[in-house]
């Protein structure tokens, strides 16, 4: 166990120096330039020199005066003590304190869509999977479902549930005239504004988890152990439980990979609803250039990831027998 951790977490270090290095180098290449931006919302300057003397003031606040290579350099030694920089759009604010006020409402969004969709649409899969009568009509249902953008169905839920009904409001996380606090009523009316965004994550993943432990179980009972166990006589409870327990690993894997590509769904959900989460942030510094907070987005969305595939290698060890004893012939 202890060499199959090592193994790994190297693994995970030199994944992380990648694609961390790729997080810095591709706001970079990215046409135009930041400090350009901002000069082009000052009013105009009445001289050319002042205009040098704001862009070699701006250069050297945002640390970008010196090669890119020492950039590089100082990003990694900046990184490691929590410093990300100064987000060029809200500045003087530092990345980590925006990336902090967002993080909450972000998590609140995602964390439970996912979660409840995984387990409802497994459970849900697995039960019409043996009702053939069910499998037919609802099949095509969760096939509409998870085929249907988060974006086109975000639009969906705020013109019905939103506009036309008038049940949910269409934007923000909470109302304009509130401040973020722990009082009940900010939290009914972060909930009230909460529901259209999660409905949109929510039901488009409740389909793909359902398809997906649907065909598994059909899978496992047509499978050689299935009927070898029917034809000892052993009763469909226990036989569904084996088939049950062997097709819930690649959901278990599949939640993982979902983890990264659920900023994706969450990116296209937030910019409909203006839900200030971090896929919201990372829209905006996208647009205006803002090299340092889109590193501390993608960085925050890295970390997410490989925390995550690393939590799933490590419960892998503990749900598949076939990987423990790989890792036992390890010799460690």
């Amino acid at each position: 166990m202890g060499k199959y951790l090592r193994r790994k977490i190297l693994i995970y270090l030199i994944t992380f120096f990648v694609a961390v290095t790729l997080d810095w180098f591709i706001p970079r290449m990215m046409p135009g330039n930041p400090i350009d931006s901002i000069l082009a919302r000052v009013a105009k300057m009445p001289s050319q020199e002042q205009v040098q003397i704001l862009r070699s003031h701006l250069m050297k606040s945002f640390g970008m005066d010196v090669p890119i290579f020492e950039q590089y350099i100082n990003f990694w030694g900046a990184m490691f003590k929590g410093d990300l920089g100064v987000s060029i759009n809200y500045f003087p604010k530092p990345v980590t304190e925006i990336i902090k006020d967002a993080l909450p409402f972000d998590l609140l969004l995602t964390v439970p869509a996912l979660l409840l969709s995984w387990v409802i649409g497994n459970k849900f899969g697995a039960f019409a999977a043996r009702k053939k009568r069910m499998d037919n009509w609802v099949l095509p249902i969760w096939y509409i479902i998870s085929a249907m953008p988060y974006l086109w169905l975000g639009i969906l839920l705020s013109w019905t549930l939103g506009v036309n009904m008038d049940l949910f409001p269409v934007a923000g996380a909470y109302s304009f005239s509130r401040e973020p606090s722990f009082s009940w009523e900010f939290i009914i009316d972060y909930l009230h504004h909460w529901v259209l965004p999660f409905l949109s994550l929510f039901i488009v993943q409740l389909g793909g988890w359902a398809i997906g432990m649907r065909n598994m179980i059909i899978y496992e009972l047509e499978a050689d152990y299935s009927r070898y166990m029917e034809t000892m006589g052993m009763p469909q409870k226990l036989i569904r439980r084996y088939a049950y327990k062997n097709a819930i690993l690649p959901q278990v894997t599949g939640l993982a990979i979902q983890v990264g590509l659920l900023v994706t769904g969450a990116l296209t959900t937030e910019i409909v609803f203006s839900y200030p989460g971090i896929g919201y942030l990372l829209n905006q510094a996208i647009l205006r250039q803002d090299y340092f907070l889109v590193q501390g987005c993608f960085l925050f969305i890295i970390i997410g990831v490989l925390l995550a595939n690393f939590a799933i290698d490590i419960i892998y060890v503990f749900i598949d027998p076939r990987v423990r004893h790989s890792v036992g012939g390890d010799g460690a």
